[in-house]
Formats: C-alpha cells, structure tokens, sequence
C-alpha cells in the first residue's frame, strides 16, 4: 500500500493537469505554415512512439525469456566478450534516429522561414506588430489604419509581420497560422504566413517577460478579400485619428482593450531600421524603451479583449 500511495497520487496529479488544458491549437492549421509544423510535430511523436513500442517489447521478452526458474536454479551462463555486430546496430540506431530528426528540423525550419510554396509571385500585406507593457499594436502602412489587441488579415494573400517592441522582449505567436517569433527593442524580425480560410484564432505573447505577460492575447481575424476591403473602408470612415500625444499616453498605459485608429503611429513613431541591429544607435541611446513603466500596484483585467471605453470600433 506505501507504494502505490506515490503512484496514486501522480496518476490523479496528470489527470487533474490534463483536465485543464485547451484543444492543441498547434495542431488544428489553418496556414501553410502551422501545417508544415503540425506535420512534423506528428512525425517526431510516431516516431518516440516507435522507438518506445520496440524498446517496452524487448524489455518484457527478455523479462519473460531470461527471469529465473526453477528449472535453470543455479545456472550460471558462459563468459561472453561482447558481440561486435549487436554493439554497432545499437550505436548506429540511434545515430540514425537523431540524424533523420535533424533533417526534418531543419527542413521545416527553412519552409516556414520563407513565403508559403504558391505565394512566392504575390505582394505580400505587410503588417507592423509591436508590443508594449501589455498590449499589441498592428500598423497597416499600406492602408493607413492601426488596431490595438486584434489584427483582421484576408485569406489567400502572404501576410509579411514586422516585429519589434517598445519595452521587454515578446514573442509574437498565432498557433493555428505559424510558429512563434521574437520581438526585441531595436530590430525588426519578420514572420510569414497565409491564412487558408476565414475564421477567428487566438495570438498570445508566448514568452514569459513581466506580470502582465498572460494578458498579451489578441484576436487574428482571418476574412475574404472583400470583407477584408469593406472593413479597411469602414475603419477609415469612422475611426478616429490617433495623435502622437494620444500613443505616448497608451503606451504608458498598462492594460487596453481593442481599439482602431484611422492612421497609424508609424508616421511620427517610426519603426527601427531593418538594417539596425538590437542593442541602440550609434550614441549609445536604446529607442523603443521609454514607456514600459508599469505600476505594479495596478490590477489586471479579467480579460485582453475587454473594450477599451473610447475606441470601441472592432471592424466585424
């Protein structure tokens, strides 16, 4: 009974663990690029299930052939030196094993590093998204409006992300539609993906960097051409303009709901050079940190999608 006690107790532990998680998002894609990683998380899963199955199966027939019996009591088996053969496979099986798991890594590596295969010869929409202490902020220069906790992107058209951040490292994350990425003070990193079909999907900051951190989620809305058009036209009809005292002011502000802007902050908050390596300018002064003080009294919000009371334009 004392020992099945611990063992108890860790089998209700990983039920009561497993009882509180979420579908796999990783493993419903809705892009090239999510199912590329999808299809290779399965892989390397079959295959430790593989190597597992053969390993349990010789372990229970060498416990089953060779246990003691009465019938061999007292056997004693004859010195053996070693087989030169059986010591080569199993160096060389697992050599194998980590070798075929490199090359799919670093295949799926590349893949979705580039623009999804079929999208090459198309522009891609370039969207800005830089964080703050704790929040997300999309920049369309191309259409010239901005969004705060959600981002609306049409199917079938490469999305070119451009990372950077104004406080702490983030990392930008949409599961169903790519991998995770890091956005850092002074440079800018790019993610490419493209949404397969409409459908609303969660993007989350995947790195752990301050108290607010679990409250960086946004909504990626993923729509037709048209629909896509019909709300840039909307949120260029009704949202209003967001001043360059109206940004500092929500960049010094901690938790927001969603909010639109008719412009973008680009225009007199530019983004850091492409070319600009993380780490400041050529005097030595770090750009894109000046507003992540958080007051660490300040309660958070029972949800990141609450609307923010002054900009309650969601675009759907």
């Amino acid at each position: 009974m004392n020992k099945r006690g611990p063992l108890f107790a860790l089998l209700l532990s990983f039920t009561l663990l497993l009882s509180g998680c979420s579908s796999l998002t990783v493993l419903d894609p809705k892009g090239p690029a999510a199912k590329t990683l999808s299809d290779t998380i399965i892989f390397s899963i079959l295959m430790m299930v593989g190597i597992l199955a053969v390993v349990y199966t010789l372990y229970i027939f060498i416990l089953t052939k060779y246990r003691a019996k009465k019938s061999n009591e007292g056997y004693e088996p004859p010195h053996d030196e070693g087989n030169k053969w059986l010591e080569i496979l199993w160096t060389a099986i697992p050599i194998l094993i980590v070798a075929v798991l490199s090359v799919v890594t670093v295949k799926t590596t590349v893949a979705v590093e580039n623009v999804p295969d079929g999208y090459e010869n198309q522009k891609p929409l370039v969207i800005y998204a830089s964080s703050s202490n704790w929040k997300w902020h999309f920049s369309y220069p191309e259409e010239g409006i901005e969004t705060v906790n959600y981002v609306n992107i049409p199917i079938h058209r490469p999305i070119e992300f451009r990372l950077y951040s104004f406080g702490t490292i983030s990392s930008f994350w949409i599961p169903q539609l790519h991998g995770q990425k890091y956005a850092m003070s002074d440079m800018i990193t790019k993610l490419n993906m493209v949404a397969d079909e409409p459908g609303s999907m969660l993007g989350r900051n995947a790195n752990f960097n301050g108290e607010g951190f679990a409250h960086m989620e946004f909504e990626a809305l993923a729509m037709t051409s048209t629909e896509y058009d019909k709300w840039v036209k909307d949120v260029k009809d009704t949202a209003p303009e967001l001043k360059e005292d109206e940004f500092k002011k929500l960049l010094d502000t901690a938790h927001v709901g969603r909010m639109t802007f008719s412009n973008t902050h680009l225009e007199f908050s530019p983004p850091p050079s492409e070319n600009h390596h993380h780490g400041g300018d050529a005097n030595g002064n770090e750009e894109h940190q000046d507003h992540n003080d958080v007051d660490p009294n300040e309660q958070l919000p029972d949800s990141p999608a609450e609307e923010s009371p002054n900009h309650q334009h969601e675009g759907h």
